[in-house]
């Protein structure tokens, strides 16, 4: 049975890269990816050596396990006043058997088992040769056994010698039972000790992975800090439940900050921020914060270049090589809307430059022409096509991309919480700090830094922006053209997401969506088509956003 649309929308957001940078804090090198904000516990942790893996919560499901079982379990932990509400309980007896919602265990029980995909044989495979890593006397695999189980261009991104040394900084984990919590043919989402893991193959033979994310599992941290968070900011008349799921959430996921925000049609903006600014500060977090706007970045991009296609300064069909003048791509018949919608199969910079203490010049990042290595015509959300369209922009307005990109929608917009600094010494007192988790549970912040390309991840923004941004982009465009961006430009492959023009849409058509993250730092913005509602999610650490992603199309309305 075929999981329901908006479960696979979610699903699958995991397997295609968000618009954000990818992770490149080279003091925290400890990360699995090609292209996914990936990031594990930092492999410098003192007290590491040593120490075993962190217990895997999770149960075994009997043989024949019975939903009405576990129907009934959750109705009498709740009756038992274990759980406030019947959704918490059947959350939780979800995770306690590896599932990260009550609508995967679901499946899983009602569901006969799945054949083993591709991506899940791959990355067995993985764990089988990187599990006694740290082991004395452990034989690396080399570059040709690494080219049998990675494609080109994930190694392209990560060299032999980097990946190597980030996955065996996660040998206890590996050695951890592991749980399948979801999977495709060529996609798989496992539990491994401490770390949720996330892996994609390539359609054809031999299947080699195009990516793999590790992330620590929801729960994690441990830190004394955060144990009794402070009250709950919030601002406007909140829906209800999305109070009770931002404290939940924040709970189960183990936060130092959260943020969730939103607006309907012809009612004021709500906002609702938790936890703390600065653990070490103690300060509290308050609705006015500004966040890392990882992936929502690119919004303002493709607003921005659809202003000057309203303005007649572009073409959506021109040829993007027509306008840019720092730098050209590699594929001289590359388009605008091709760029716009995920569509032109522009290569990204390297893993390790995607963040730095001040902004470099494009060139400089990438050289003189942007490499085009990717599928054409096929949706890959790609940095490197984005970071073309901010160049897009200086070139063709005679401004830097941050200046223009504020001239054009960020003062319309009134967005005037909102920056793109130059420097993370610019960054501010106003700025939330972003933390990642060691492997005892504590919150260590991550290392200032900004991204490397502005147009892809470069706003910072409090979350009263960010409704702004997101309630109001249509706003500066003509309706048929602001129609035409949440429209799918291409057919999609099955099961795959759209795209629009800037927008990744969900597979039924109903969600749009922008999503990125950094070490330190995720962010969802979501749009529902029919009516133009907007959902906000900021955290300050990165982290998996699917228990948070699942509990507020719920509360919307949403299939589950």
């Amino acid at each position: 049975m075929a999981r329901d649309a908006a479960e696979e929308y979610r699903f699958r957001r995991w397997f295609r890269p968000p618009l954000g940078p990818r992770e490149g804090l080279k003091a925290h090198r400890a990360a699995w990816s090609f292209n996914f904000q990936s990031f594990l516990p930092d492999a410098a942790d003192p007290g590491r050596e040593g120490r075993a893996a962190m217990p895997d919560p999770s149960r075994s499901l009997p043989s024949q396990p019975s939903l009405r079982y576990l129907q009934l379990e959750a109705r009498r932990r709740r009756a038992a006043g274990e759980f406030p509400a019947l959704h918490d309980a059947q959350a939780a007896i979800a995770r306690e058997h590896g599932q990260p919602s009550w609508a995967a265990l679901r499946r899983l029980v009602s569901d006969p088992p799945p054949q083993e995909g591709h991506a899940l044989a791959q990355l067995r495979w993985v764990i089988a040769r990187f599990r006694d890593g740290d082991a004395a006397g452990w034989a690396a695999p080399g570059a040709d056994e690494l080219r049998e189980h990675f494609d080109e261009r994930f190694l392209a991104e990560l060299p032999p010698g980097a990946l190597i040394t980030t996955i065996t900084a996660a040998a206890a984990d590996l050695r951890a039972d592991l749980a399948v919590m979801g999977q495709t043919p060529l996609e798989a989402r496992v539990r491994l000790g401490g770390l949720e893991v996330f892996a994609s193959a390539e359609p054809d033979p031999p299947h080699r992975l195009t990516g793999l994310q590790a992330l620590p599992a929801p729960g994690r941290a441990a830190d004394a800090r955060v144990a009794a968070p402070p009250p709950a900011r919030a601002d406007g008349d909140i829906p209800a439940g999305l109070t009770a799921i931002a404290d939940g959430a924040f709970a189960e996921l183990g936060l130092a900050a959260l943020v969730l925000a939103g607006e309907a049609p012809s009612r004021p903006p709500w906002m609702i921020a938790q936890g703390w600014a600065d653990l070490d500060r103690a300060e509290i977090l308050s609705t006015g914060h500004r966040f890392p706007a990882t992936g929502s970045t690119a919004l303002v991009t493709a607003t921005a270049v659809l202003r000057l296609v309203a303005d007649g300064v572009l073409a959506l069909d021109a040829r993007a090589n027509d306008h840019l003048r720092t730098v050209r791509l590699a594929d001289d018949t590359i388009t605008v809307r091709e760029l716009l919608s995920h569509t032109a199969g522009v290569s990204s910079p390297a893993v390790a430059d995607m963040m730095a203490d001040r902004v470099p010049d494009l060139v400089t990042l990438v050289g003189p022409v942007m490499a085009c290595g990717g599928p054409r015509g096929v949706v890959r959300p790609s940095n490197g096509g984005y970071a073309a369209l901010g160049q897009l922009v200086a070139d063709v307005t005679g401004s830097p991309y941050a200046t223009a990109a504020a001239a054009l929608v960020l003062e319309p917009l009134g967005m005037s919480g909102s920056s793109f600094p130059a420097r993370a010494a610019d960054l501010g007192p106003g700025a939330v700090t972003g933390y990642s988790v060691t492997r005892t549970g504590a919150f260590a912040p991550v290392q200032e830094m900004i991204s490397a390309l502005p147009a892809v991840a470069g706003l910072w923004a409090p979350p009263a922006d960010l409704i702004r941004l997101a309630t109001g982009w249509s706003s500066l465009l003509p309706a048929a053209l602001a129609d035409e961006a949440l429209t799918a430009q291409a057919a999609p492959e099955p099961g795959e997401p759209r795209a629009g023009l800037g927008w990744i849409i969900s597979p039924r058509g109903d969600i749009a969506m922008h999503a990125g993250a950094q070490p330190g730092a995720c962010a969802a913005l979501l749009v529902r088509i029919r009516d133009r509602q907007v959902r906000i999610i900021l955290t300050s650490t990165l982290t998996s956003l699917e228990l948070i992603h699942d509990r507020v199309l719920r509360a919307w309305g949403a299939p589950s």
